[in-house]
């Protein structure tokens, strides 16, 4: 065991998912692909133009604020921070600082420190010796979430990124796709002996929860080496290289009064809980069942394993497939039996009232185990009744006592000495596989037994 302790904090940033963009009246579409397109004199910047705040937004941040658990601002205003990059037609961007819409919360058992609203930046491609700006994502709005220094080893920070990708998709308030930018994920890592956090490094580029895991697990050995070899560790800005699988060093990091933050003279400041429907009651309302709720119903209600309702959770068609066929069932033995199938032998979603039917006949020995899972396959790549499905196919099961006696009797007549098992297998061989090998056993233990 190191006797190093990893210290991380995250800040991930998420575009919001709202009509037109934070400031005007500019379309927010993620996936236009012409560049400069949606764009207008005030997301470039241009002298003379007044922002005007966009309400949804606000509102789509308090609504996480209220999903988390965190103190909604009574008081809140917006800020600029000042820096100067190609990306910033402003020279600044509006952010918060002092005052951010929610403070507090907690997810996935992190904490959080809080939760403040900004615009986006351009986009820069880098192309042989220039770069190239795509403004039509710059003043998108970004939420930015800041959790405590509270994390101590890499799969809880990614854990924690999945979780708030998954309640953001769940508010409906963000696509959070980090494939295409509309998530990203910064680490905050330091290394220490004692209770003293040490020399925080910031890590950018973080594109996938799996970069996230192995970028800190990278910058946790990297710093114990320096540390071991008695050299310090430098507060810097690093990125992530994915195909070296390394953290490269950026730029020297900045402090908060590097940006000089004072608050936006041209927007109002905002007195949060006079402003109709951001009450917390109202937002609380607005809510749908979050993660973590359904977790718990699922365990609840269909006692399900816990591997199984995470892909329930995770993906809400499958989600939708158990509840609309638990609907159906009103049993949760059978329930469990339906998840069995979805886990292990559907690729694509099916009809509910299908997989119902195929649950009931397993569960009236009207087929076999085997036989469910030819239906199912045929059910996904032909469709069909599951019934008539079973019937063309000879793969209704032969329960009739009377006609699974004389089978009994033949194989008994050949071989009457052998293991139970054995002689189940031999009947099921000629039955063609169709005997109920539960009445067989029960007939052959009468039998023997007589």
């Amino acid at each position: 065991m190191s006797e190093y302790k990893l210290t991380v904090g995250l800040e991930i940033h998420a575009e919001l998912n709202t009509k037109t963009k934070m400031f005007c009246d500019s379309r927010n579409d993620a996936d236009e692909k012409r560049p400069n397109v949606n764009i207008c004199p005030v997301c470039l910047g241009y002298p003379g133009t007044l922002p005007v705040i966009n309400k949804e937004a606000v509102s789509s941040v308090l609504r996480l604020g209220v999903a988390v658990n965190g103190e909604l601002a009574d008081y809140t205003e917006f800020d600029r921070k000042n820096y100067f990059y190609p990306d910033i037609p402003k020279g600044y961007q509006i952010s918060q600082y002092k005052f951010p819409l929610v403070q507090g919360g907690q997810l996935a058992g992190v904490k959080i420190t809080r939760i403040h609203l900004e615009e986006d930046t351009a986009k820069s491609t880098h192309a042989g010796d220039g770069s190239l700006l795509d403004f039509n994502r710059a003043g998108v709005p970004l939420m930015e979430l800041v959790t405590e220094p509270v994390i101590h080893d890499a799969g809880t920070a990614a854990k924690f990124a999945k979780e708030l990708q998954l309640t953001l998709t769940y508010l409906g308030i963000a696509h959070a796709n980090m494939e295409k930018g509309e998530m990203r994920v910064e680490a905050n890592i330091s290394v220490s002996k004692g209770e003293k956090l040490g020399t925080k490094v910031e890590v950018k580029n973080l594109n996938s929860f799996k970069a996230v895991e192995k970028a800190i697990q990278y910058e946790y050995e990297r710093q114990i080496s320096l540390l071991d070899r008695g050299e310090g560790v430098v507060q810097e800005t690093r990125g992530w290289d994915e195909n070296k699988s390394e953290t490269f060093s950026q730029r020297k990091k900045e402090e908060s009064h590097d940006y000089r933050y004072f608050g936006d003279p041209d927007l109002p400041k905002l007195f949060v809980s006079e402003i109709e429907g951001f009450d917390k009651e109202t937002l609380k309302k607005s809510l749908p069942e979050l993660p973590e709720e359904k977790r718990a119903r699922y365990r609840a209600s269909f006692e399900l394993k816990e591997e199984d309702i995470e892909i329930y959770v995770q993906a809400k068609e499958w989600g939708n497939l158990i509840e609309e066929t638990a609907a159906i069932l009103r049993d949760v033995k059978m329930t469990q039996l339906a998840s069995n199938y979805i886990t292990s032998d559907l690729k694509e979603v099916i009809n509910a009232e299908s997989l119902a039917e195929v649950i009931k006949m397993i569960s009236l020995g009207e087929i076999s185990s085997r036989g469910a899972k030819d239906i199912l396959k045929i059910i996904q790549t032909d469709g069909g009744d599951v019934r008539k499905i079973a019937e063309d196919k000879n793969l209704l099961q032969l329960s009739d006592r009377e006609e699974l006696k004389k089978i009994v009797d033949e194989v008994l007549s050949e071989k009457k000495d052998a293991p139970i098992n054995f002689l189940v297998g031999q009947a099921m061989k000629k039955s063609g596989g169709r005997a109920n090998p539960v009445v067989l056993q029960e007939l052959f233990l009468e039998v023997l037994n007589s």
